[in-house]
Order: C-alpha cells, then structure tokens, then sequence
C-alpha cells in the first residue's frame, strides 16, 4: 500500500500557497514532501516538524534556527531555504526541491569510487561547508545522506538541522547529537561541541568511505564505534585499497587527526589541501578503478558520479611526454636504416652520392633524437601547486621550479583566504619553458556590500533592490503593522547599513497590514455577517457545504474560521460556514413503558427527557404520554416531556 495516501498532508495546500503533491522521506524531527509553490508555480521541497513536536519551544527554535542560518548561506553548493512559516499545528520550511539521490545511494549502489569522483563529490561539499565556517556556522551532521546529488551533477549540502553558531554555548545534557560514525572526539568528550574542525573530521571519514567502500570504524554497537574514534586513528584508504596513492592517505589522515589542532582549521583549508592532493595525482591514479567498487555499477554508462562535472579550477594535466611519441618513432624509424650492398666501380659517383644521403639521414635523426632529448629534459616543466599559497610562499615555489612571476592580479573569494593564491595563468600542473613567468592571482577575501534600506518598498521592488547591491533576498517574514502597508517591507536581517559579502541571504520581514480582533457573527444572517466582517477590512468567504446546528437557525452563521477573538490582518479572509437548521430525528413511542425505560430509549435516541408526574404521578412508574407523538419528527438535542400517572 501506498504510504503516502494515509499521509493527511498529502493534497493539502498548507498555508493558503504550498501545495503537497508526494511524501520524500520521514525523520525523526520532521517530514520532506515534494511541493508546489501555486504563487510563484515551481517545485520544492517542504519540511514539516511533526506535530507532536511542535508544542516543545526547543524544537520549534532549533528548527527556525536552521531556516534561518541556511538563508544567510548564499551558496551554489548549499540546499537553499525560500521560506519559513506555521499553518495551524504545522510549522515548515520551504526548500530547494533537488531531484537526484544521496551520496549514500551512491555509495551503496557503486562501491568504493575512483578517486577522481570522490574528489568530484569532495570539494562542492567543502565549498559549502567553507562559506558557512567563515560565515560563523558549523553543520554538525556531515554524512552521505546529506549530500546530494542532482539529475544534472550538482552536489548540494542539506540538512542544517544540527546547525550551531560557533560561538553559541549549549546545553545539550549530555546527549550527543550526530551521527556516530562521523562523530570527532570532541563531540563525543564534550557534547555541543561547535568548531568547523568537526565537520573536518566528519568529511574525512566520508573521504574513507568514498575510497573504499566501508566506514573507517564500524561495529555491532554504537558504543564500540565512539569508543574507536576516540581511541583510534582512521587507518589509511590504502590499507583496504592496495595502490592508492599516499596523497590520499595523507589527506585522510589530515582531516580525521584525532586532536583537533592537528587537523585544517576549516573546510576552505581542507579544501586547498584536498586540491593540491589532485594535482599532485597522474590522470591514471585519478581514475583508477578500485577492486571494491561494484562491477556492474562501473559498466553502467550512466553511472551516477559520471555526471558530477569537473571543477573549472582544476586543471587536466597532460599526459607524460605526450609530445614524444611521434619524435621518437621517428628517430627508430630512420635509425634502423642499413648500408647498402657495394656497387662495382663504374658505379662510384653514384655510390658517393648514396653515402652522402645516408650520413645525411643518420645526422638528421641524431639532431632530432638530441632534440627531443633537449625538448623534454632540457626545456620544460610543470607549474607547481599554487593555490591556497600566500604571494610569498607562491614565489618560492616558483623560483625553486625556475620560474619567475610576470604579473599579480587580485580578486574577491568568498572561499579563499585573503592574501592567498586564488589561480594562477597557466594553471597549477601545466608543462611551461623553463625560465618563464607565471601570473598569480591573490584573494582579497570576500567582496562587502552595505545592505540598503528598502523599508516600506514593496516586496518585489525590495528584492530588486537587494539584487542590484549584489545581495539575494532571503526568508521572508510576515508581522502585523500599523504604519506600514500591507506587502511592503517592515524591516531587514541584518539591518540597513550592515555590510555583508556581496551574495549573502537578506531576511525580510513584510507587513500584514494592521492587526484586527475578528468580530463573532455566528448566529447573524449572511448579509448582516458579510456587513460586519467587511467594515472590519476583512473579506469573506462562505463554505460550500452547511452544517446541522441546533443552536442556529437555517441560514443563520454556525461556524467561522478564523474565531472570534482571533487576530486577522487587513484583507485576510473569514470563512463562514452557514447552519442548514437542527437534525430532524424520529421521536421513540415509550407510551405504556416504565419511567426508566422510556429515558433510556429516548437519550439513546438524541434527545433530553424531562417528566411531568403532576399530583396523580408522584408515586407512578408507567409512561401515559409524550410532549411530541412517537413516529414524529423533532430537532436532536431537543426535551422531550413524559407525563407519568
């Protein structure tokens, strides 16, 4: 049976906008459905806190707290949040909707992957990660399920539901929240730990698996497992996969060095590391095909870490004397010309001229032996790895490869330190003359913008504005207000005058328009209700289908949504369900029955019973009539009178 059709959200339209086609996936804190946005009519992914966590504040806060910092990271490599809001018991986020799998679909279909793809899925996680270290947030739950991966080859980071300032002190008593298998040590000694190196331990961990195939430490238990990664280092990839190359172990063993200090400060250090380690491979050991990846998986030629597209910053070397293949070739060709048979003497002038063509051919291929010669040992090599280098560091580098720098350029990173080597032109790898220049081009960190003030614009105009300062507008918030009009700006996140880096999510909040306290009209007709509701700026709305009322008479107000007492903003909308008039039901005949029986069948029936003994019927017991004859009809609810002599 399909799960999804006993799922009440599924075909509701939450908050008036959100319309919930299909359940994705359910977790412990909250619900993932595929949805569509009717506003603005495209796909996304709605995030729903179960109900029953929705009454605990710490829950509803943590769970902001993550639509809140997801929406200042304006990042390609990061699940976006659109919105974030409540419908009655609901309280959701609205997402990017990412149609693909999870790295751990990956991983459990394909095997240990080559090393290229797991540098390919590797560092779009670090970027992400980077931007929100150096934006002051750490993730927490780094593992494959939360990294996903898109029909068209995009890693995106999701899930920053564990999401921490690094600064904010917690209080977690005791618990450890993660996932044990990429816990750091410090997360399991110190709950609530908040630094970015333990999402570093965390992608290391992730690292192993990708190359081989297992998690680092894995155990019946889960004890058994925190206990080794506090106790034990992760064992190098080689040691399950014989020929990895020691770049990769030491890249591993970087990231998940068990004392903190040891490891990059943060995932932009780890990514420059994780850079140098590829540049530093051959294309072969890049594609090498590990014996504990799945066969099947890797003959399949569309295999899902085919697609993931290869970094623009990365560049392919070229192959080890590709330009010698031809050259040489040519030398054996020539060199393995034999002398002629003598010729008879009359023949001399011709043979002269032979000699003289063959030790002509003989020093033609001994020049061009000794120029490929020359070529390849004499004239070249390769730019050394550059990026993440300070100038200085750069020029070092160079200078021990014979190399000198032409030019230095700068530019705004969001995910290079300032002062560092962001590219260089030819690029790391690529074969150069000896004694040539090499430009480099330097971060000046991020580029900052102020935020503009955009209050009391209208939304759309406000995110144009928000645009045009290289800003994006982020989660929008919708607050009562009586100065500012309904759909324009009350205020920002940060504030006006805030500089931030060009590309940050600015938070809005939006006017509701004025508070008003809804009138009650239950019980008006629908003219007078429609009347009273409209003076009050609301607009109204009637159900299409009527509900018996006892209370109210046929066409009268029975039911309005919101209540009375409710608070509504100017032009909300009341909806007013109209009464069809009681239940008419068929009276039971008791005449002739004891007293106790006709109560009992006449409240089985709907009805209040009330006795009339008069002077006559104070000691009786027998029923001798009835306020409404049986077999007639009366309202249910109303008294019926039994008269008793």
């Amino acid at each position: 049976m399909d799960t999804t059709l006993q799922d009440p959200l599924v075909g509701h339209v939450l908050d008036g906008r959100y319309r919930v086609d299909a359940r994705i996936a359910v977790g412990g804190m909250a619900t993932v459905y595929r949805a569509v946005d009717t506003r603005l009519d495209r796909v996304l992914a709605l995030k729903v806190m179960h109900p029953s966590l929705a009454a605990d504040g710490s829950f509803v806060e943590r769970f902001i707290r993550e639509a809140k910092s997801v929406a200042r990271l304006a990042h390609p490599n990061v699940v976006q949040v659109f919105d974030q809001g409540t419908d009655g018991s609901y309280v959701y986020l609205a997402m990017e909707y990412v149609a693909g799998c999870t790295l751990r679909d990956v991983l459990r279909e394909r095997g240990a992957l080559q090393p290229r793809a797991a540098l390919d899925i590797l560092e779009p996680v670090l970027a992400a990660l980077g931007a929100a270290h150096r934006a002051g947030f750490v993730h927490r739950d780094m593992k494959p399920e939360n990294v996903l991966i898109g029909d068209d080859g995009r890693v995106k980071v999701a899930d920053f539901g564990l999401v921490r300032s690094v600064d904010t002190v917690t209080s977690t008593t005791g618990a450890v929240l993660g996932t044990v298998s990429y816990l750091a040590p410090e997360q399991i000694e110190q709950p609530g730990a908040a630094d970015p190196r333990v999402d570093v331990y965390a992608c290391g961990v992730v690292l192993y698996e990708m190359l081989t195939g297992e998690k680092p430490h894995d155990a019946e238990s889960a004890a058994v497992v925190l206990y080794k990664h506090l106790h034990e280092d992760v064992p190098p990839p080689s040691a399950v996969v014989p020929g990895l190359p020691f770049e990769l172990d030491e890249l591993v063993a970087s990231a998940t060095a068990r004392t903190p200090a040891v490891r990059p400060h943060d995932a932009v250090a780890l990514l420059a590391q994780a850079r140098e380690a590829r540049f530093a491979l051959s294309e072969d050991q890049l594609d090498a095909v590990p014996p504990q990846a799945l066969a099947a998986a890797h003959d399949n030629a569309d295999d899902l870490t085919s697609v993931i597209p290869r970094s623009l910053t990365v560049p392919r070397p070229l192959p080890v004397n590709e330009d010698d293949t031809g050259a040489e070739a040519e030398f054996h060709r020539t060199s393995r010309l034999e002398s002629p048979p003598p010729l008879p003497p009359r023949r001399r002038g011709h043979s002269r001229r032979r000699v003289v063509t063959i030790v002509a051919a003989v020093l033609l291929a001994l020049g061009l032996g000794a120029g490929v010669w020359y070529i390849n040992s004499g004239q070249f090599t390769r730019v050394p790895p550059l990026l993440a280098k300070t100038e200085a560091q750069a020029r070092d580098r160079l200078e021990q490869s014979g190399l000198e720098v032409s030019q230095v350029k700068h530019a705004y990173s969001d995910s290079v330190k300032r002062g560092t080597v962001i590219s260089s032109d030819p690029a790391s790898g690529a074969r150069i003359r000896d004694n040539d220049s090499v430009a480099l081009t330097i971060s000046d960190g991020p580029r900052t913008v102020r935020v503009p003030d955009v209050e009391g614009y209208r939304l759309d105009k406000a995110r144009d504005l928000l645009k045009d300062s290289g800003l994006d507008p982020g989660m929008v918030t919708r607050a009562f207000s009586d100065e500012v009009p309904r759909g324009s700006v009350i205020s920002t996140d940060p504030e006006k005058g805030t500089e931030r880096r060009a590309g940050s999510a600015i938070a809005l909040t939006v006017s509701k328009g004025r508070p008003i306290d809804v009138p009650d009209v239950t019980g008006e007709s629908l003219q007078d209700a429609r009347a009273d509701l409209e003076e009050a700026g609301l607009k109204v709305k009637v159900a299409t289908e009527e509900v018996n009322s006892a209370e109210y008479d046929k066409g009268q107000v029975a039911r309005q949504t919101p209540a009375d007492g409710s608070t509504a903003a100017e032009g909300d909308t009341v909806t007013l369900t109209l009464s069809k008039g009681p239940e008419m039901i068929e009276v039971p005949d008791v005449v002739g029955d004891s007293v106790d029986e006709a109560r009992q069948q006449l409240e089985a029936a709907g009805f209040s019973v009330d006795e009339d003994r008069g002077l006559l019927g104070l000691f009786g017991d027998t029923v001798k009539g009835q306020s409404v004859a049986g077999g007639e009809s009366a309202p249910k609810g109303s008294t019926i009178t039994i008269k008793i002599r």
